[in-house]
């Protein structure tokens, strides 16, 4: 099968968040499967000076039409290996050379969707003018709405594209896409588009609407995601256009890379172990609390939080129940970094509880995976949750998740098996989770158990990326 992925970041070329994961593994994994796989990401600066021995200027430039003006794009390429998997880059020094991808901690970049339309039109004119023949165009969130309404129509001609499938996938609906109404222009689209059966939100431009509306094909990362985004409560205003395709909508777990987070081979961690000989994990527990402030003689479990700090993740909730957990004799750690009114709260709650709650809020990937491996729960109290990652990763690393019952985390943790769920948001919910962990962590018979439930499980990517694979075959069929 001929697959082409189309997204704004991809690991390991470039990556804020568990998008890049996801690309980057579904990229390698179709490799793996012998499908010819395409992938196209913007060449940002980070990228061009990371990836410069494999990186080539493939000669080829493009002039992309931008609001009555050219735009000239450079593709470059990079081979990956047999069967045919090429990396095509999206060049422009003046979008994507920047030092970050989408904005500054002042916001994000004003131009926002003048690069992303740019990008866009440039995947299409590189299939264009080199004839790729595809089968399945998949896109990526917001950054990439805009490709199927265009295979829909400025592009419906072109002969690449003639028996291509699109399909998009929703990783996060809070994240949209919203450009005032004179981004219309710049797209090039014209006013037949500009209405609530298409790309309008409230009178502006919606690229995530965009693919809602026109690809053949949506998915979301999980399946309890794809039935909570049709609800108000979970839609961000989208539930209506949702609602309307919910036949065409499929809900799919994302899974992680097990050449990157696994406990036997992991080389961050000072011992390795498996589900067969957990009995390393408190070694990886020792050094852990080495690298910390806490005290390192206090009997009480250590719970951890390792994400982005903002308000999708609960850290209100977090910050709250912190006195609460340490009071009852935990000890806390949060990785991460986000949101400065939160960091502040954090850091203050680290002065205070300064043998009991330690913060690390710089990007250090070995001590992420030491917290993971280290850690005896694992604090989830997602306000919304679409997927999530780090609940696998930590069961994969026998660390027990505490979580909010929402999105992915209801759909990827058994409660009272290989974690604690919790349904109402609120803290005292979230302490009667905690109270439940507590309990577990002083019976270490149950403990273990749920320990070599929640390793045993299987969260690869391969299980995604064949649901994926079969999604595409049933469209393909029905063209």
């Amino acid at each position: 099968m001929r697959i082409a992925l189309a997204a704004s970041e991809a690991i390991p070329f470039s990556k804020t968040g568990g998008l890049a994961d996801v690309v980057g593994t579904l990229f390698k994994e179709y490799r793996t499967m012998k499908h010819e796989v395409t992938l196209f990401v913007p060449l940002y600066k980070k990228t061009a000076e990371m990836f410069s021995d494999i990186i080539r200027d493939s000669g080829l430039e493009i002039d992309i039409p931008l609001a009555g003006s050219v735009r000239r794009c450079k593709v470059y390429t990079a081979t990956m290996g047999s069967p045919a998997a090429n990396v095509y880059f999206i060049g422009s020094e003046d979008y994507f050379f920047r030092d970050e991808l989408y904005g500054t901690s002042s916001g994000d970049y004003h131009d926002n969707d003048q690069r992303f339309v740019f990008f866009s039109r440039s995947v299409l004119e590189i299939c264009r003018s080199r004839n790729i023949p595809i089968d399945i165009m998949h896109c990526h969130d917001w950054h990439t709405g805009l490709i199927p309404l265009y295979m829909k129509t400025l592009y419906r001609q072109v002969h690449a594209f003639e028996k291509t499938v699109s399909v998009f996938t929703i990783h996060n609906l809070g994240y949209q896409g919203i450009f005032p109404s004179q981004t219309l222009d710049i797209t090039g689209l014209g006013m037949s588009v500009f209405n609530p059966e298409g790309i309008e939100f409230y009178g502006k431009v919606n690229f995530l609407k965009a693919g809602i509306v026109s690809a053949d094909i949506l998915t979301t990362v999980s399946k309890a995601y794809a039935e909570e985004i049709l609800s108000p409560e979970f839609g961000f205003g989208l539930d209506g256009a949702l609602k309307t395709r919910a036949s065409d909508l499929f809900g799919i777990v994302n899974g992680i890379d097990y050449t990157q987070w696994d406990p036997f081979t992991d080389k961050f961690l000072p011992r390795n172990y498996d589900v067969s000989n957990i009995s390393a994990k408190d070694s990886c527990k020792r050094h852990l609390m080495e690298k910390t402030s806490m005290r390192k003689d206090a009997p009480g479990p250590l719970m951890c939080f390792v994400g982005r700090l903002s308000s999708q993740k609960g850290l209100d909730l977090l910050s709250d129940a912190v006195p609460r957990l340490i009071d009852k004799g935990a000890k806390v750690l949060v990785v991460g970094k986000g949101d400065a009114s939160y960091q502040a709260e954090l850091q203050t709650l680290s002065e205070r509880f300064s043998d009991s709650f330690f913060l690390n809020t710089g990007f250090d990937e070995p001590f992420a995976h030491l917290a993971y491996a280290g850690s005896d729960f694992f604090l989830m109290p997602s306000r919304y949750e679409p997927c999530g990652l780090g609940q696998m990763i930590a069961m994969r690393y026998g660390t027990i998740p505490v979580a909010h019952r929402t999105g992915g985390l209801s759909d990827t943790i058994e409660d009272g098996k290989t974690g604690f769920l919790f349904g109402e948001l609120s803290l005292p919910a979230f302490m009667r989770a905690a109270n439940r962990a507590f309990k577990a962590f002083s019976d270490k018979r149950c403990l273990r158990k749920m320990i070599k439930n929640a390793m045993s499980k299987d969260f690869s990517f391969k299980k995604a990326a064949k649901a994926y694979i079969g999604i595409y075959q049933n469209a393909l069929q029905l063209e």
